[in-house]
């Protein structure tokens, strides 16, 4: 079981939700099931609506999290990941800060995920 943090300015509070870890359920179906309003459109990881932040929490090094070549291809467009983030990514299994929801499956470790409730708006422009 993994603890996942939803964090926005649209939310009233910050929301804890577990998820099982493996099910192979995305960011975004566990917000959907939790009726979490991630923005998204597509779905699919080709628009880039639904772009979050997330932050490992807890002393666990970051386990290795898979980017679709449709996430890699979306974030780098929106200037999200750069070529240096992406290297670190391949080569020391160190996940980026900026993810999509719909590409991004829960794994078993604790997350903070945040987002500013508007379709591909990074949650640092809203602080």
């Amino acid at each position: 079981m993994a603890n996942v943090t939803f964090s926005a300015p649209t939310l009233d509070k910050d929301i804890t939700v577990y998820a099982v870890a493996g099910d192979n359920k995305t960011l975004l179906g566990v917000a959907r099931q939790h009726g979490i309003p991630i923005p998204c459109q597509c779905q699919d990881g080709e628009c880039g609506s639904c772009l979050i932040k997330v932050t490992v929490l807890g002393d666990n090094a970051p386990m290795a999290i898979h980017l679709t070549d449709k996430e890699k291809l979306t974030l780098s467009v929106n200037g999200k990941l750069t070529k240096a983030q992406l290297d670190n990514t391949e080569t020391n299994d160190m996940p980026p800060p900026y993810r999509l929801a719909c590409q991004y499956i829960v794994r078993g470790e604790d997350i903070l995920v945040e987002f500013s409730g508007e379709p591909g708006v990074e949650i640092d422009l809203r602080r």
